[in-house]
């Protein structure tokens, strides 16, 4: 069911609530009054429930601070063939997430101040979840003329990028970054070279040679990566490296981080889980920027999360349009959805190294939000009631007619996941809950 309504009260009963002294999930049950949480006591027999109040079963389930997702492709303006405003916020709610960033690439792109409130204004109308955007760095993301930072920042931009798209001159990159260190403005970049790879199809490597694709090789990444660092260095500007994918990226960011530079980082969550080899026959769900890489290059990735090199995961969520899909793998478009899937995906990978839930979940919230400067909700009294109850163990099958987004471009499509969002909550009101 999707259901966006303001109740009175809400009451989550039976829920499991991770308590930090025990270090450990407790059952407990939930009150939500005036957008905030007024009560929470242990689940026993005795605890008092208002008759008039909307309940929520959430026995089995966790109950934890709703997600941040830094990397949400809404597709509007320019390309709602692809996605709506309406489906992909209802796909990120969907997924527990209420706080999400939307890159610059829409069509226009966001380089004015009027198409970053115009965006702002309309995803508020929906009171579903809180879009921040980032503007571009350059007009029209062109890589010739820095925009107007200060009046995008003024109208709601929390940062500056290129989305996708590499300056091809380090003088106008290294203006960018003097002007945004001038006003501290953080600036969100892919390592990307303009011209190494661009273009490739998949990662350079046995399966490439194979498959007699076009490749894209590790140092596409690393020499850029090298040259975005340095200039940060140089300008002391705030640098947050977007979709990190190689192990030769990590050891670079790792030893920079040593040095002291203002940077951080981040990964897709698909890169935790897949690599070239799952290109198999050709699967144009898996092609993507940067491409899914070696075996080596994924465990690299977890191992940068584990330490602190790579400080949160995103969704990277990119709906790309069936017919975009269904076409030789050169010609495809890149782009994996994953608002849906970030939390299972996050479940899986986390089991599969052995990493406490609350600290993977602490990935996609109070890490991720903390590079935002945004404060996490937390689950306690006179908190902000931002809520996510998900079942755990809850098993399903990732399908066409199963993913809310109106993108169902998942390389996943066909295999069962582990753990379901029941309901999200955001400022007190119920923006979803599962049929």
């Amino acid at each position: 069911m999707d259901k966006e309504e303001e109740f009175k009260t809400i009451e989550i009963l039976n829920g499991l609530v991770y308590c930090n002294t025990a270090k450990k999930y407790i059952p407990k049950n939930i009150t939500i009054s005036s957008g905030k949480i007024k009560r929470i006591d242990l689940n026993t027999k005795s605890d008092p429930v208002s008759p008039s109040s909307f309940k929520i079963d959430a026995k089995n389930c966790i109950v934890t601070s709703s997600f941040t997702d830094c990397a949400v492709r809404i597709r509007e303006p320019g390309s709602e063939y692809k996605g709506t405003m309406y489906s992909e916020l209802k796909s990120a709610v969907g997924g527990g997430i209420t706080r999400l960033v939307c890159p610059p690439d829409t069509d226009p792109v966001l380089d004015e101040p009027g198409l970053v409130k115009m965006l702002i204004n309309k995803s508020v109308e929906f009171k579903k979840a809180i879009v921040t955007p980032l503007g571009a760095l350059t007009r029209r993301l062109g890589g010739q003329h820095i925009t107007e930072m200060g009046e995008l920042f003024e109208a709601g931009c929390i940062g500056f990028s290129q989305a996708n798209n590499p300056i091809r001159d380090n003088q106008v990159l290294l203006n960018a970054f003097q002007y945004a260190s001038n006003f501290d403005f953080p600036i969100w970049l892919s390592p990307r070279d303009p011209w190494i790879g661009r273009d490739g199809d998949m990662h350079s490597g046995l399966t490439c040679t194979r498959l007699g694709l076009r490749g894209v090789p590790n140092c596409a990444e690393t020499l850029s990566l090298v040259t975005l660092l340095r200039i940060a260095e140089m300008t002391n500007a705030r640098l947050h490296l977007c979709r990190l994918s190689s192990l030769e990226s990590v050891k670079i960011v790792r030893e920079a981080k040593k040095q002291g530079l203002r940077i951080t980082a981040d990964v897709g969550v698909h890169y935790l889980h897949l690599t070239d080899l799952d290109i198999g026959a050709f699967n144009t769900n898996c092609k993507a920027i940067p491409p899914f890489r070696g075996l080596r290059d994924r465990d690299a990735l977890t191992e940068g999360l584990l330490d602190g090199t790579i400080d949160f995961i995103c969704s990277d969520h990119t709906p790309v349009d069936i017919e975009e899909k269904t076409v030789p793998f050169s010609e495809a478009a890149e782009g994996q959805t994953g608002t849906e899937l970030l939390l299972p995906l996050i479940l899986s990978w986390a089991k599969r190294h052995k990493i406490e839930m609350h600290e993977a979940l602490n990935l996609i919230s109070t890490k991720a939000a903390t590079v935002l400067n945004e404060k996490v909700s937390k689950v306690e009294v006179g908190a902000v009631a931002n809520l996510t109850v998900f079942g755990v163990n809850d098993r399903w099958i990732v399908e066409d007619q199963a993913l809310l987004s109106q993108g169902k471009n998942s390389p996943f499509l066909g295999y069962e996941m582990h753990g379901k969002v029941h309901a999200t909550i955001m400022n007190g009101n119920l923006v979803f809950l599962k049929d």
